[in-house]
């Protein structure tokens, strides 16, 4: 019980925990850049190991995209994510929060993942300037890809 405590005191596990990633998972990154939230990515490699690439021929658990406006077609970047993904594993979509350099519509996820093969199930709040959307493969959608 004192390591939960502890855990959620500093705030670096509680991360890991708000995404479901547990030790022993795969997770794959695209979209990594300067701006990305580095403790969100080193509450995650501490709990999961290094992060694979999105070159990787490993199946993944879960796909951690960092997307802003101007990334190019969100819908083609959250198919390549589907590629290598687990049929139980989730995407998770990070963006910019509003009014941060960079932020993207709901609209636009909420027209790419369905068109995608993928339903929002929730946000999270992913660090100081970014939001995680949960992403997950509507039944039979990777069956048809």
């Amino acid at each position: 019980m004192s390591a939960t405590a502890g855990q959620a005191a500093d705030g670096v596990r509680s991360l890991a925990d708000r995404f479901g990633i547990e030790p022993g998972m795969v997770v794959m990154e695209m979209g990594y850049d300067d701006d990305v939230d580095q403790d969100l990515r080193d509450a995650l490699t501490d709990c999961c190991g290094d992060l694979v690439d999105e070159d990787t021929d490993e199946v993944v658990d879960a796909v951690l995209v960092w997307y802003r406006e101007g990334d190019g077609d969100l819908f083609e970047l959250l198919v390549d994510a589907l590629g290598p993904l687990a049929d139980n594993g989730v995407v998770w979509l990070l963006t910019p929060k509003a009014g941060r350099d960079g932020h993207v519509e709901p609209s636009e996820v909420a027209e790419s993942a369905p068109t995608a093969g993928l339903q929002q199930t929730s946000t999270v709040n992913a660090g100081r300037d970014w939001s995680g959307a949960r992403l997950v493969l509507r039944r039979g959608a990777k069956a048809k890809k």
